[in-house]
């Protein structure tokens, strides 16, 4: 579940202070809560059909963590009904699961999933199409998978937080010019830290200038999540307060991995065994 940029105290800035540490071992029980929403997210993309509907998806999570020994950790997050964020189409994220909202042939689906193993949280992300989907969407999310996996790279020790999102920008404008589309790049929700709880500081934003922000130590993590539309990136919220969706009724995508800074590189929390 994303990080809006009003929502966490940090900006940023110069940023003197560095990301949070932690232990080897804390890290180690981040990783089971990451290997539970990576079983999660796959579940659901195996039920996602034409004829499911997202609170039918909702379930298949919710078990799957909970038969796992987690936790949801979206299920009453501030009030959000669901253990899964489902956007479909022009939602970009916080999509609430509906019995309503049923799947067809066609949708480019969003799946935002968290789960919560000893106190500690694993965030994660993917976007994917149900039956056959069009090139320009599985370009979309294709693009904004690349923007994430530069994002990653760019977790290293001795660096700016804003490293991270010059290089996710970095990123989705080369797969903009490379595809002869002018991808929206989302400034208004990003990444954040994670730990014991599913949103600490800093913010992550999606662009800007690198050198930047709290110096990335090892032990540090963060949830990286980028999202692309296939139009302006301006958005708006829906009268449930939750959904967010694109302006100009474009499609969007969304990527996140929960991420560990460590001496040896990157090591991707939530990425499956």
């Amino acid at each position: 579940m994303c990080g809006r940029l009003a929502g966490l105290r940090d900006r940023f800035g110069p940023g003197g202070r560095p990301l949070e540490r932690k232990t080897r071992d804390e890290l180690d029980a981040m990783r089971e809560a990451g290997l539970l929403v990576a079983r999660a997210l796959a579940s659901v993309m195996e039920h996602a059909k034409a004829g499911v509907s997202t609170l039918e998806l909702d379930a298949v999570a919710e078990q799957t963590i909970r038969d796992g020994g987690g936790v949801p950790s979206f299920l009453g997050y501030h009030g959000f009904p669901g253990s899964i964020c489902a956007s479909a189409n022009d939602q970009i994220v916080h999509g609430i699961p509906s019995a309503e909202q049923v799947l067809a042939d066609g949708d480019l689906l969003s799946v935002d999933c968290g789960a919560i193993v000893a106190g500690w949280h694993g965030d994660s992300a993917v976007t994917f199409g149900v039956g056959e989907v069009s090139a320009a969407d599985l370009a979309l999310s294709a693009a904004c998978r690349e923007a994430l996996e530069a994002g990653i790279a760019a977790a290293l020790p001795g660096g700016r937080l804003t490293d991270i999102s010059h290089a996710v920008e970095t990123a989705s404008l080369a797969a903009a010019s490379r595809d002869g589309v002018d991808y929206g790049i989302i400034a208004e929700y990003g990444g954040h830290g994670i730990g014991t709880s599913m949103h600490m500081d800093p913010f992550l934003p999606n662009l800007g200038a690198p050198g930047q922000g709290r110096r990335l130590v090892a032990g540090g993590v963060l949830a990286i999540e980028p999202m692309l539309t296939a139009g302006t990136a301006e958005t708006r919220t829906l009268e449930d307060e939750w959904t967010v969706v694109t302006v100009d009724g474009s499609r969007a995508a969304h990527w996140e991995h929960t991420v560990a800074i460590t001496d040896d590189g990157p090591w991707v929390l939530t990425a499956p065994a």
